[in-house]
């Protein structure tokens, strides 16, 4: 198992060094300048030439972009993500003030959909056919058809405008979660649900749970004591991607509930071309990847001790 590890770790570097690629080439890929963008909305009106000169020298866009991806990345290194061009804040703590409120409602959101899932596609396996296996595939084709700005404002219509039974935005109490969370939620429990069901399946046909079942356990006993483990090891693979998306794709959900999370603030830096907290941003949530898929990885090893056989040889 350590040497699975260590193999594993290796690989974390150098993904790591194409994702801060990718993050800082980004800003020399869009178009227009920077500097000028800034100053524009700062006066109101065009800059002059000297303006834009001095103001792309103190933020460090000049030079050739190796240069200033070396001088970044260097800095990156140290936790040193720059300096807003928008707000003048450090990038790490902006990033670090909004990225708790987003991974409260990704975590929410796949709890939800993990406690609704499992059961559900569980149940709908041992019924295959029966009327919760019905009414399990009509949940899972109706949210995957339905896209997250289309159910938020749905939702906020039917629970807090019509009913009055939550807000309808903000951040605050536990029940300003509600919505977001269930709404950030639906896309990953329909497919969760699917592959839950799909999992559960393919254990119920394998050769020990007959024998089980010839034994005298129920199936649902023999699922339960001798399936459940390996039934896991898909859903644990897809469960840990998709918080990774959840986290990365909060972004329209926060806007729609004005939630103060990362993703809103990746939005409205986008439109003020405020590079380094895009870049900061992309590269946080490609680490968040990187780091998810290492510990998929490790529990897949802990499942199915199968799975880093060639690599311990």
């Amino acid at each position: 198992m350590t040497r699975y590890l260590v193999a594993r770790l290796a690989w974390i570097i150098p993904v790591w060094l194409l994702i801060s690629i990718v993050a800082f080439g980004l800003s020399g890929l869009a178009p227009g300048n920077a500097a000028e963008i800034v100053l524009y909305r700062q006066a109101g009106e065009p800059p002059t030439e000297d303006a834009v000169r001095a103001l792309s020298k103190r933020l460090g866009l000049e030079g050739p972009l190796p240069v200033r991806y070396g001088r970044w990345l260097g800095r990156a290194v140290t936790g040193d993500l720059g300096r807003s061009f928008r707000t003048g804040e450090s990038v790490l703590q902006s990033l670090a003030g909004g990225f708790p409120r987003t991974l409260l409602l990704a975590l929410t959101a796949i709890v939800i959909a993990l406690v609704v899932s499992l059961p559900l596609g569980a149940v709908a396996a041992l019924r295959r056919g029966g009327a919760i296996d019905r009414i399990a595939r009509l949940l899972i084709l109706g949210l995957s058809s339905l896209p997250s700005f289309w159910l938020g404002y749905l939702l906020i219509f039917a629970l807090a405008v019509r009913l009055r039974l939550l807000p309808v935005a903000g951040y605050g109490g536990p029940q300003h979660l509600i919505l977001p969370a269930v709404t950030l939620a639906a896309g990953a429990l329909a497919s969760m649900t699917r592959l839950s069901r799909a999992s559960f399946l393919d254990v119920l046909s394998q050769e020990y749970i007959r024998t089980a079942r010839a034994k005298g356990l129920s199936v649902a006993a023999a699922l339960l004591r001798h399936g459940f483990r390996n039934a896991l090891v898909p859903i644990l693979a897809i469960a840990a991607l998709r918080f990774g998306q959840l986290l990365t794709g909060a972004v329209i959900v926060e806007t729609i509930f004005a939630w103060p999370g990362i993703g809103r603030l990746m939005v409205d830096s986008v439109f003020d071309r405020d590079y380094p907290v895009i870049q900061g941003y992309v590269l946080l949530t490609g680490t968040v990847f990187v780091v998810l898929n290492t510990l998929v990885d490790l529990g897949y090893a802990w499942l199915d001790p199968r799975i880093r056989r060639p690599v311990a040889r």
